[in-house]
């Protein structure tokens, strides 16, 4: 590297490199016959492209050339190409990729369900025509489709933080579920607790559930068990295309904190003639 240097930084050093080579110090005082050329030839363009055949060594083995053939300086030498269109400095500086802006948006479950258009105010970095960046607020109205599912990202196209230049990127919504007092969400089912009476899960019972499009009247098998599922086929979340999801009522037996009178009375003629053991492996 310090040869090519020192070579190059000088003109008649490089003219004589030119001539001899990498053999150029030990002929300094040689003179080539005529027809004897070579040197480096530079282009212009995006592309530089640099003559390799009288370069040393050191650029024969990383870019070959006349020597690495066995060829003198200037007869039939490769060409290389650097590409620095996309370099600062070199020419032809490539446009600065417009950045894209990212935000959080909470919605109901509700609106995930159905769809709606909703407003957000955020928070933008401008500039203004001296090419100084301010912030402002800016309003945006927001189209959710039926069937937004937590994480879903909504694009909206050129409502992003402007450039320097003017340009805009786009404004990436990410989708946040708001929790709700009903209602749990995985994927595109919907999970909702069944409180039960004992004797409502032992007996069965017609019982009103909540669903995302209104209440309804769920049946309870006779023995049902807490902790289990009652499924409600196609009561989930929408899809843009295929089967919507599912909602999916889980049993709570729940026992009163106090007994009347009554109760007790019953609950204790129960436990008088009941033979069954909860403690019992099935």
């Amino acid at each position: 590297m310090s040869e090519a240097y020192e070579v190059l930084k000088d003109p008649e050093k490089r003219k004589q490199y030119d001539a001899l080579g990498a053999n150029w110090k030990a002929g300094q005082d040689f003179r080539p016959p005529p027809g004897w050329e070579g040197g480096a030839h530079f282009s212009g363009g995006n592309a530089q492209q640099f003559d390799m055949g009288g370069f040393s060594d050191f650029f024969e083995a990383f870019f070959g050339g006349a020597a690495a053939a066995g060829q003198r300086p200037g007869a039939g030498a490769r060409s290389f190409s650097f590409g620095f269109g996309e370099q600062p400095g070199f020419g032809g500086v490539s446009e600065e990729p417009v950045q894209n802006s990212e935000a959080t948006m909470t919605i109901s479950l509700e609106d995930a369900f159905k769809g709606a258009t909703k407003e957000i105010s955020l928070e933008s970095i401008d500039y203004n025509a001296q090419g100084q960046p301010r912030s402002q607020k800016r309003n945006y109205r927001v189209k959710i489709p039926a069937g937004t599912t937590e994480g879903s990202i909504i694009r909206m196209a050129g409502q992003g933080a402007s450039m320097p230049d003017g340009r805009r990127g786009d404004l990436l919504l990410k989708m946040k579920l708001a929790p709700h007092p009903y209602f749990r969400v995985s994927g595109q089912d919907v999970v909702t607790d069944l409180r039960l009476a004992p004797w409502e899960a032992a007996l069965g019972a017609k019982v009103p559930v909540h669903t995302l499009d209104g209440e309804l009247k769920l049946t309870v098998p006779a023995g049902s068990q807490s902790g289990q599922k009652l499924r409600l086929k196609g009561k989930g979340l929408p899809k843009a295309n295929g089967q919507p999801g599912d909602l999916y009522a889980e049993i709570k037996i729940v026992i009163p904190d106090k007994l009347s009178s009554g109760e007790r009375e019953l609950l204790e003629k129960l436990a008088a003639v009941s033979h069954f053991n909860p403690r019992q492996s099935a």
